[in-house]
């Protein structure tokens, strides 16, 4: 072997073993005491219930001329009402029930998984379940999750609009 080739081998390792020291110095983050979104389970949300949910949400649709898919589930993600609006693109209609089910099932907006994934957290994609997309809210009443609601057609800004007047109809 060269001298100067041996010589940038050496060089390259001392920069390795540095890079790891600094890396192993890291501090770590603080765990925290309260588990983030525990939010107790309720009674699963009823058809009419359901129905009174989705109706806000696509009221707030048609004042904007948004054509969207409305799902609401119960807690455990079971489809408990559908509505897809005249005009709504056919794609959305899972989608809409995937939000919802996300909404209900991680007991948090799917706006929040969105947020972590631009910010920097991709791995959340590979959690089975989770929509990293605006549009998904869930349902709570009296401090208990009774499902969730998901829309989906527009934008998910537009999504996220008409879903949250369906979720703040619950009490």
């Amino acid at each position: 072997m060269r001298k100067d080739s041996f010589v940038l081998v050496i060089a390259l390792a001392c920069l390795a073993g540095l890079s790891g020291d600094a890396l192993a110095q890291q501090p770590a983050a603080p765990v925290p005491e309260q588990m983030p979104f525990d939010i107790p389970y309720g009674i699963p949300i009823g058809l009419d219930h359901a129905k009174r949910v989705a109706a806000a949400a696509a009221a707030e649709a048609r004042k904007h001329n948004w054509k969207l898919n409305i799902a609401v589930v119960g807690p455990a993600g079971e489809l408990i009402y559908f509505e897809k609006m005249d005009g709504a693109q056919n794609a959305s209609a899972d989608i809409a029930q995937h939000k919802a089910r996300a909404a209900a099932t991680f007991r948090r907006e799917t706006k929040i998984f969105q947020d972590a994934v631009d910010g920097g957290h991709p791995y959340l994609l590979s959690l089975d379940g989770i929509v990293a997309s605006e549009g998904g809210f869930p349902l709570v009443q009296g401090g208990k999750l009774i499902g969730g609601i998901g829309c989906s057609g527009g934008t998910g800004a537009q999504d996220g609009v008409a879903c949250k007047a369906g979720a703040e109809t619950v009490k």
